[in-house]
Formats: structure tokens, C-alpha cells, sequence
């Protein structure tokens, strides 16, 4: 009869053999025994992807390369001459609420973009979207504050209407064209600490709004 002492150690004997057939099967051909083998597949390769991505987005724009802001990540905007983190995550709200730019006139609708920054970050950004359309038929709106010029209705039919900056409401003055929520809001709560606009001129000293926006509504608004 096996005493449980032997058994036991019959029991070990067994499992050593077993370890090392194993082992033996595992081994490459050629390959010394105990050698340590790293797995190969796709995680360091993801590790040197980030890595790579994340070196590329913090590196200055070299010479001719450019930005592509209607399509941009928020790391490649950063990398703009003169945008900091702050600017870029507007720019990038933006773009996300009203569609691409299209074109420096298109950007200048952001809110803290002015002719200055335009001119310097030109050289360094391209677009490639188109701007949604926006409807400038504003003949449609019941409200008095919308009224016909007659300075340029020599016959009919007369020219389409336009928006009375000094009564407008921020709703209304979204519907302009590169104005958003942002820049409305400025523009009502300019008019209500300085008083009515003189001209339309005037809207240059709204924040934000540069030559080209007014260029933009020139012919949409007016004063009363």
C-alpha cells in the first residue's frame, strides 16, 4: 500500500514533468530555453501612434504648411501662430454649431476674431468647406423694426429690407449674415450701454466684428 508521503511526492514528479513538456512545446526551434519573448500585435504600435500624433500637434507649423480650419482637430488648431488653447476651443464651437468657414470672412464671425488676428494667422490656414446658406429674407418677418429703405427704391420693386440696428432684436440680428448667437448678443448689449448706433459704421466698435463682417451686412441694415 502507497503511503501518503509517496503519494505526494508521485503527485510533484508528475506535475514537474508536465511543466516541462510544456515548455518544450512552446519553444521555438533553435531558441535557448528560458528565453523571454515579447508578444507581438498591435499596442505598442498604438502607443507609438499616440505618441507620434501627440509630438505632431505641439510642434510650431513649418514653412508652407497650413491648417485647415474647416476640418481641423482641436490639437491642429492650437498650432496656429497668435491662437491659443482658449481661442481654438471657440473656434471650434463655432464650427460645430454654424458649419465650416469657408473663407477668413466666414471666421471673422467668431467672437474674440478681429481684423488683427485675421491678418496674422492668413498666411498659416486654408479652408475647404462651404458655409451653410443663410436666408436673408427678412421681408418675411411681421416685426415693425423691419422696414424698407428707400434710399435705393428709385422704381419697383423696390430693394429687399433691411434690419434697424437700434431696434433690433438679438434674434433677429442672427439671421444676418457671419453674425451668430455670440456676436447678437454683443451687438444688443453694445447698444444698450452706448446708445443707438449713429451709422453703420458703428458696428466696428461691437467686439468682434471686424471690416469684413461689416462688409457682410452692410446692405442689410440700417439706422433709425
Amino acid at each position: 500500500m502507497v503511503r501518503p508521503e509517496h503519494r505526494a511526492a508521485l503527485l510533484l514528479l508528475g506535475l514537474a514533468v508536465a511543466g516541462q513538456a510544456t515548455r518544450t512545446w512552446l519553444t521555438q526551434p533553435g531558441e535557448p530555453p528560458g528565453e523571454a519573448r515579447l508578444l507581438s500585435g498591435g499596442p505598442a504600435r498604438g502607443v507609438e501612434a499616440h505618441r507620434d500624433s501627440a509630438a505632431r500637434a505641439s510642434r510650431p507649423l513649418g514653412s508652407g504648411e497650413l491648417v485647415d480650419l474647416d476640418r481641423a482637430s482641436l490639437r491642429e488648431i492650437q498650432r496656429i501662430p497668435h491662437l491659443g488653447p482658449s481661442l481654438a476651443r471657440v473656434i471650434v464651437a463655432d464650427r460645430n454649431a454654424h458649419g465650416p468657414f469657408g473663407d477668413l470672412a466666414g471666421l471673422d464671425r467668431v467672437a474674440g476674431v478681429g481684423p488683427g488676428l485675421l491678418r496674422a494667422i492668413a498666411p498659416h490656414v486654408r479652408f475647404s468647406g462651404t458655409p451653410r446658406p443663410v436666408s436673408h429674407d427678412l421681408s418675411l418677418d411681421p416685426s415693425p423694426v423691419l422696414q424698407r429703405s428707400t434710399a435705393d427704391c428709385h422704381s419697383p420693386p423696390c430693394g429687399p429690407s433691411r434690419l434697424n440696428l437700434n431696434a433690433a432684436t438679438a434674434e433677429q440680428l442672427e439671421r444676418l449674415p457671419g453674425i451668430g448667437p455670440s456676436l447678437a448678443s454683443r451687438i444688443v448689449t453694445f447698444r444698450g450701454r452706448h446708445g443707438p448706433f449713429a451709422s453703420v459704421d458703428d458696428l466696428v466698435h461691437v467686439g468682434g466684428i471686424g471690416p469684413a463682417t461689416l462688409d457682410r451686412v452692410r446692405d442689410r441694415v440700417e439706422v433709425k
